[in-house]
Protein backbone atom coordinates (compact mmCIF):
# COMPACT_ATOMS: atom_id res chain seq x y z
CA UNK A 1 0.00 0.00 0.00
CA UNK A 2 1.32 3.17 -1.42
CA UNK A 3 -0.20 5.43 1.50
CA UNK A 4 -0.48 5.17 5.19
CA UNK A 5 -4.21 4.72 6.88
CA UNK A 6 -4.59 7.62 9.89
CA UNK A 7 -6.95 7.39 12.63
CA UNK A 8 -9.05 10.01 13.76
CA UNK A 9 -7.25 10.62 17.14
CA UNK A 10 -3.95 11.41 15.28
CA UNK A 11 -5.59 13.88 12.91
CA UNK A 12 -6.73 15.77 15.83
CA UNK A 13 -3.28 15.33 18.00
CA UNK A 14 -1.71 16.91 15.23
CA UNK A 15 -3.90 19.51 14.85
CA UNK A 16 -4.16 20.55 18.44
CA UNK A 17 -0.19 20.44 18.39
CA UNK A 18 -0.02 23.05 15.62
CA UNK A 19 1.56 20.97 12.83
CA UNK A 20 0.33 21.75 9.16
CA UNK A 21 -2.61 19.37 8.31
CA UNK A 22 -4.05 19.07 5.17
CA UNK A 23 -6.90 17.51 5.25
CA UNK A 24 -8.61 16.99 1.70
CA UNK A 25 -12.25 16.33 1.80
CA UNK A 26 -13.01 13.81 -1.34
CA UNK A 27 -17.12 13.66 -0.75
CA UNK A 28 -19.43 15.15 -2.58
CA UNK A 29 -21.19 18.79 -2.15
CA UNK A 30 -24.33 17.25 -0.41
CA UNK A 31 -22.42 15.60 1.79
CA UNK A 32 -20.11 18.84 2.94
CA UNK A 33 -23.30 20.44 3.14
CA UNK A 34 -24.74 18.27 5.69
CA UNK A 35 -21.29 18.21 7.78
CA UNK A 36 -17.84 19.47 7.08
CA UNK A 37 -14.58 18.12 8.43
CA UNK A 38 -12.83 21.11 10.53
CA UNK A 39 -10.09 22.18 8.50
CA UNK A 40 -11.04 20.45 5.59
CA UNK A 41 -10.51 21.78 1.81
CA UNK A 42 -13.45 19.70 -0.68
CA UNK A 43 -12.04 18.71 -4.04
CA UNK A 44 -14.73 16.38 -4.71
CA UNK A 45 -13.19 12.80 -6.01
CA UNK A 46 -14.40 13.31 -9.84
CA UNK A 47 -12.66 16.59 -9.61
CA UNK A 48 -9.77 16.04 -8.01
CA UNK A 49 -7.61 15.29 -11.44
CA UNK A 50 -8.74 18.61 -12.76
CA UNK A 51 -7.68 20.36 -9.37
CA UNK A 52 -4.10 18.72 -8.67
CA UNK A 53 -2.54 22.18 -8.87
CA UNK A 54 -5.03 23.26 -5.71
CA UNK A 55 -2.92 20.86 -3.75
CA UNK A 56 0.02 21.85 -1.70
CA UNK A 57 3.46 20.62 -2.15
CA UNK A 58 6.23 19.15 0.00
CA UNK A 59 3.13 18.78 3.07
CA UNK A 60 1.27 15.47 3.69
CA UNK A 61 -2.26 15.14 2.48
CA UNK A 62 -4.67 13.77 4.71
CA UNK A 63 -7.88 12.39 2.22
CA UNK A 64 -10.95 11.64 4.00
CA UNK A 65 -14.39 10.67 2.82
CA UNK A 66 -17.78 9.26 4.25
CA UNK A 67 -16.58 5.94 5.50
CA UNK A 68 -12.90 5.88 3.80
CA UNK A 69 -13.10 4.09 0.28
CA UNK A 70 -13.64 6.56 -1.53
CA UNK A 71 -10.03 8.77 0.35
CA UNK A 72 -8.48 5.38 -0.18
CA UNK A 73 -8.87 5.47 -3.94
CA UNK A 74 -7.92 9.27 -3.85
CA UNK A 75 -4.92 8.85 -1.31
CA UNK A 76 -3.63 5.55 -3.49
CA UNK A 77 -3.44 7.78 -7.06
CA UNK A 78 -1.91 10.99 -5.07
CA UNK A 79 0.97 8.57 -3.58
CA UNK A 80 1.27 7.35 -7.20
CA UNK A 81 1.28 10.82 -8.63
CA UNK A 82 3.96 11.89 -6.16
CA UNK A 83 2.33 13.21 -3.14
CA UNK A 84 2.75 12.04 0.61
CA UNK A 85 -0.55 11.09 1.05
CA UNK A 86 -2.60 9.42 4.29
CA UNK A 87 -6.46 7.77 4.27
CA UNK A 88 -8.26 8.96 7.23
CA UNK A 89 -9.47 5.84 8.51
CA UNK A 90 -13.19 5.29 8.61
CA UNK A 91 -13.70 8.93 7.34
CA UNK A 92 -16.59 10.95 8.62
CA UNK A 93 -18.14 8.07 10.21
CA UNK A 94 -15.07 8.00 12.55
CA UNK A 95 -14.18 11.36 12.88
CA UNK A 96 -17.62 11.79 14.06
CA UNK A 97 -17.77 8.71 16.11
CA UNK A 98 -14.79 9.42 18.27
CA UNK A 99 -14.88 12.81 18.55
CA UNK A 100 -14.29 13.97 22.13
CA UNK A 101 -17.36 15.08 24.19
CA UNK A 102 -17.40 19.00 24.45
Amino acid sequence: MPYAEVEPGVIRARIARGEDVFLLDVREPSEVAEWAYPFGVHIPLGQLGDRLGELPEGTTIVVACHSGSRSAFAANALSEAGWTAENLAGGAIAWVATEPES
